[in-house]
């Protein structure tokens, strides 16, 4: 032993090592301390051997980026800084490396763009570069621009969660572009994307915008979606293949119920939602112990969803009242509806029975964990609404996500998101679900969610039933919006605190009784 080397695991989720050239491992932030590893004079002189190939080959890379950026004249890069700040601003939280630096815009001390800093703030790295001539950006700066360009031209801003925990190197991107494009071809039967002629990052980007050009395409073909690995924020695109006895035993499920509970006919959601838009008009009267039958849709739909899937909960969002949404944009009173409360939505959450052994065996404790998700998903559909409105100046101004477009699922959220640990959350599918609201399109407006607190993780099989389970949601959101632009009154009420307790508990909420 010439050297003797450390390996641990930090509590990002994140392998770190300690080299010669670095100092000892410091103990906070790790799990469980450090394993030495002894290096002999072999493997000193391979890792010098590697260390050389690697520097020749970032020494490349960076040439080769700031020659690109070059191309592109000032008035260019201020615009792929733009781009870039709008993506990191308008994106989910992020953690992004460049060798020991850290770009995030979340947590920890942030360096872009987010929630912590505004656009423009000088502690911003990209904003700190909008005026700098290139020649005295570092050659980490010159990486992050080039890589978040080429994800961004790939599919949007959501691609940059794609590289969530990595390290962001013009090679990873490379390797992330071609899977993709391989994924594609594969769905669309044919070599319609051609692979990047070098790894030169002209070449790449013409890959990347080619990749985007075909997405929809590929997306009529195939069901796009993510999977999501908690511990690491990490998302990857996936293209899911064919339903198959699982995906379709699920669905059977769900429309069993549908049709002994609700007056439509049908052998499959598809059928039920053809039998809905023939017939539209109870959806708008009351239903059951509902006030309308859009909501005794919606809770029906969630709670066949909990049972088909065998999942701890299941939850359906939406907005209230169609009619004030449709009056206010007709009006475009862009302001207004970015000024509404959470309250204006909803989401009805329901819970199978068994989950009450997560919280202590106490419905009183289920119900309130049913709410604050309710209320958590409310919030949800606050922040995706106006990243569906024109780009006025009050909209632009107010806090938005990219609206979700395709499903995921998730696993070990439990290991991360704040939310999912304190409501024991690991396994999840989220399916968000575009609707027209009198001429106009909005993405995820609304969702099904499915969620287990353990056992076994939910699959691709199920993710595509899911997604089924919310397109017919959809459907019946997308008719009512018609009915509520033809001059309808319609308005979700129930799906509030009380009606969680109530339906939870069996009981009236204290608080109602205390009033």
């Amino acid at each position: 032993t010439v050297f003797s080397g450390e390996i641990a695991l930090a509590t990002s989720g994140r392998i770190v090592l300690r080299v010669p050239s670095a100092a000892p491992l410091k103990a906070d932030g790790l799990v469980g301390g450090v394993r030495r590893v002894p290096w002999t004079r072999a493997t000193l002189d391979a890792y010098r051997a590697q260390l050389r190939r690697a520097e020749d080959r970032v020494a490349r890379t960076v040439a080769d980026c700031r020659g690109w950026l070059a191309e592109q004249g000032a008035e260019g890069r201020g615009e792929l800084l733009e781009q870039a700040k709008e993506a990191a601003l308008r994106t989910a939280p992020f953690v992004l490396y460049q060798q020991g630096r850290q770009y995030t815009n979340f947590r920890d001390h942030n360096t872009l763009t987010g929630k912590t800093l505004w656009p423009g703030h000088p502690d911003c790295a990209l904003s700190s570069l909008q005026d700098l001539p290139l020649e005295l950006w570092s050659d980490h700066d010159v990486q992050l621009v080039v890589c978040l360009t080429l994800l961004i031209r790939s599919a949007g801003p959501g691609r940059v969660e794609e590289a969530n925990g990595t390290q962001l190197t013009v090679d990873h991107v490379a390797h992330m572009l071609e899977r993709i494009r391989v994924g594609y071809n594969a769905a669309l039967g044919r070599d319609q994307v051609p692979p990047a002629a070098s790894a030169t990052v002209a070449d790449l980007h013409e890959l990347a915008v080619s990749l985007r050009s075909h997405r929809g395409e590929v997306a009529r073909q195939a069901q796009l979606y993510r999977e999501i690995h908690g511990a690491l924020m990490h998302k990857i695109e996936k293209v899911a293949g064919p339903c198959a006895d699982l995906a379709r035993a699920r669905e059977d499920a769900v429309t069993a119920r549908l049709t002994s509970r609700l007056p439509l006919r049908g052998d499959n959601l598809a059928e039920l939602g053809e039998a809905l838009a023939a017939a539209p008009g109870w959806l708008a009267a009351p239903h059951g112990d509902f006030a309308t039958g859009l909501e005794a849709l919606v809770y029906e739909s969630a709670a066949a969803a909990t049972e088909a899937f065998e999942a701890d909960f299941a939850m359906s969002r939406g907005m209230r009242s169609l009619p004030d949404l449709i009056t206010a944009l007709r009006e475009e009173r862009w302001a207004e509806i970015c000024d509404w409360e959470i309250t204006r939505f909803f989401c009805c959450v329901v819970p199978d029975p068994s989950a009450v052994r997560h919280f202590g065996d106490s419905a009183a404790a289920l119900a309130d964990a049913a709410w604050a998700m309710s209320s958590r998903m409310q919030y949800n559909s606050w922040h995706f609404i106006a990243g569906n409105l024109p780009k006025a100046p009050e909209v632009v101004d107010r806090d938005h996500f990219v609206p979700p477009t395709i499903p995921d699922v998730a696993f070990y959220s439990d290991q991360h998101h704040h939310g999912h640990v304190n409501n024991n959350v690991r396994f999840s599918i989220r399916s968000p679900q575009s609707v027209v609201v009198d001429g106009r399109r909005f993405n995820g407006f609304v969702d099904l969610r499915l969620l287990r607190c353990d056992g076994d993780p939910f699959g691709e099989q199920d993710l595509l039933a899911a997604h089924r389970v919310s397109a017919f949601t959809a459907r019946a959101t997308g008719l009512v919006a018609e009915l509520a632009a033809a001059g309808e009154q319609i308005e979700v009420t129930a799906f509030d605190s009380p009606w969680h307790w109530s339906a939870v508990t069996g009981g009236a909420d204290p608080a109602t009784r205390a009033s």
